[in-house]
């Protein structure tokens, strides 16, 4: 998918950067021209999980590119038509309910308004505590919206957190690839 302009916007479930950084690069080595977005807790923060610093550095070094981290970077991502497709990966409940209700109050949120007005794929990669609670409802209205795709996703511990929500992350260049063709991967439910 050599030429393709992919944006890769992460917000805050930072318990699943590790598992998406490596995602990023796989994106880059199959020739995808990635554009890394961060919301403001996912490019401010620090955590158990490491500093937002070496975060930051890390995806720019992948991307060879700055992250955009400001509503007014990534406002052009519409009127410019800078990507062919946009990911969001992790996405937290919060960025799913904002999405769903079509609030735009942060970086990630005017890049998927700004793109979906090109009627081009936005993926998701659910990561929520209550996907199976107060957030079934967003990611179901979600689920119905054209040109809105979804990383396929299941229980990561149905005892300890029965209503968290996570994305394989490992299926987003899969994902990525169906939804350039207009397609749901399927299963959804993993």
């Amino acid at each position: 998918m050599e030429n393709k302009a992919v944006g890769f916007a992460l917000c805050g479930s930072f318990c699943t950067f590790s598992k998406v950084l490596p995602e990023i690069e796989k994106l880059t080595l199959s020739g995808y021209d990635v554009f890394p977005i961060m919301s403001h807790a996912a490019f401010t923060t620090d955590t158990r999980f490491g500093k937002a610093e070496d975060f930051i550095s890390k995806i720019e070094n992948i991307c060879n590119k700055k992250v955009i981290s400001t509503i007014y970077e990534a406002e052009p991502i519409g009127p410019k038509k800078l990507l062919d497709a946009l990911i969001i990966a992790p996405c937290t409940g919060n960025t799913i309910a904002k999405l769903a209700c079509g609030i735009c109050d942060t970086s990630v949120t005017m890049a998927a308004k700004a793109h979906l007005r090109n009627a081009r794929p936005l993926i998701i990669a659910v990561s929520t505590n209550d996907g199976l609670g107060m957030n079934m409802k967003n990611i179901g209205t979600l689920s119905a919206v054209k040109n809105i795709f979804f990383v396929p996703y299941g229980q990561d511990d149905c005892r300890g957190k029965p209503n968290s929500l996570v994305a394989d992350m490992t299926k987003i260049p899969e994902t990525l690839e169906s939804a350039l063709s207009k397609s749901q991967i399927q299963p959804v439910l993993v």
